[in-house]
């Protein structure tokens, strides 16, 4: 049953309750290897499902345009105030909605319409807002992307700084959406001051790591720091800014009233909540898991004959390039959601295929050690992978239904927050 119990919602409206308690079991029956997924605590799920869903509190703490903040403003403070503590930085924001716009307050903060920006190129692992031709960021801007090595997988910072002293951009993002090494952001940072640019951090996929000292920070480096607060934070589906208390001013005003008008406080209470989890050792010793673990299922995956880009993997986040296999990233994903391993293709850096039907798998480590999966489960985790994938390539769905039922044996001995079997 779903923990919370959702009594009300049962006996109100039985068709939503029947999903949600359905999704509630897919998640615990599935090994879920997506990248941006995981699972919160109940502690975080009550916060998101409180009565704080009800509050209008357009502004800020203090400078609000709507009454009865009494509660509401220490609570955004509270938030802030871990935040900054956790990351070690001089200003947050905890408003924005998503990471999305919590990209596009970054642009309006320090950029102009037709203003020059450099980003990661999306087909190499950066994201949509990073200046991809569909995206608003593509659209509104001049974007100059950037790649990684043909021969490495890895960002060539010499081939960066080429770019940026011939287009001196005002702007120059770091991070992305499908990079499995560490982000250099050092070196990121000296292009961007030897050029004049504001350097932005997006480690919305290693917020987690970062806050958990699995990965190096971009604090002391980023101009402003972007990150969701889910995937490796193991928040609610919300957004972070943080900065510089040069920058701060900017940014709150590109949040409110550039972008958005009231926040949602039931978000910004679970965020609170989530960022006193993660300052916890335990979240330190998680963040540790998480990355040993992806090495280990790498290492695996490497020893039955995939190509990894890159070659492996230094966070929780693993690319599969599976041209070499004869089967693309679609029917394999497909494939393996039905064997009970839920991940999803993803473009690899010169894919030849199209978008939605790429060569690669992207799968991360976030959940399942979430669920207590050490390195000792990650061998028979590469081998259900393989054999689902031979089996996507032969149509054989026995070995698919087989591969699910082992899955499910393993699962129930790991309990999943938010959720338990009745007996």
């Amino acid at each position: 049953m779903h923990q919370p119990a959702i009594p009300h919602l049962q006996a109100q409206d039985p068709d939503v309750a029947g999903l949600v308690e359905a999704e509630a079991r897919r998640q615990f029956e599935k090994i879920r290897l997506i990248a941006s997924e995981n699972y919160v605590s109940p502690a975080v799920l009550e916060a998101t499902g409180s009565v704080l869903t009800n509050k209008y509190s357009e502004g800020y703490a203090g400078r609000r345009y709507y009454e009865g903040q009494q509660n509401v403003d220490p609570l955004e403070t509270l938030a802030i105030e871990r935040a900054k503590a956790l990351f070690g930085v001089e200003h947050a924001n905890v408003q924005p909605y998503s990471g999305s716009p919590a990209n596009l307050a970054v642009y309006m903060a320090f950029l102009q319409p037709g203003d020059t920006f450099m980003g990661m190129a999306l087909p190499m692992g950066g994201h949509l807002t990073h200046g991809a031709p569909v995206s608003v960021t593509g659209k509104w801007f001049n974007p100059v992307r950037y790649g990684v090595r043909a021969d490495t997988g890895r960002v060539d910072l010499d081939e960066v700084r080429d770019l940026a002293l011939k287009e001196r951009p005002k702007l120059i993002w770091c991070g992305g959406t499908a990079i499995p090494r560490i982000i250099d952001f050092p070196a990121f940072a000296e292009i961007a001051r030897e050029v004049g640019a504001v350097l932005a951090a997006d480690v919305a996929h290693i917020a987690g790591l970062i806050a958990g000292g699995a990965h190096p920070s971009p604090v002391g480096y980023a101009d402003a720091i972007s990150t969701t607060t889910h995937k490796t934070l193991r928040g609610p589906r919300g957004a972070m800014i943080m900065s510089t208390e040069e920058h701060a001013k900017a940014i709150d005003k590109a949040v409110f009233p550039g972008l958005q008008g009231g926040p949602h406080d039931h978000t910004t209470a679970a965020i609170a909540v989530a960022l006193k989890e993660a300052a916890q050792p335990s979240f330190a010793a998680y963040a540790r898991q998480i990355v040993a673990n992806a090495q280990a299922l790498a290492a695996a995956l490497v020893e039955r004959g995939y190509d990894l880009v890159s070659g492996g993997t230094d966070n929780h986040l693993i690319l599969i390039d599976l041209t070499s296999k004869g089967i693309g990233g679609k029917p394999a994903a497909q494939a393996l959601d039905r064997a009970g391993i839920e991940l999803n293709y993803n473009t690899v850096p010169f894919d030849p295929r199209k978008p939605f039907d790429p060569s690669g798998l992207r799968l991360g480590t976030s959940s399942i050690t979430t669920r207590g999966l050490t390195e000792t489960q990650m061998p028979q985790l590469a081998a259900w992978i393989d054999e689902a994938v031979q089996a996507a390539s032969k149509a054989d769905e026995g070995v698919l239904a087989r591969v699910a039922g082992q899955v499910r044996e393993l699962l129930a001995a790991y309990p999943m927050p938010g959720w338990a079997a009745t007996p």
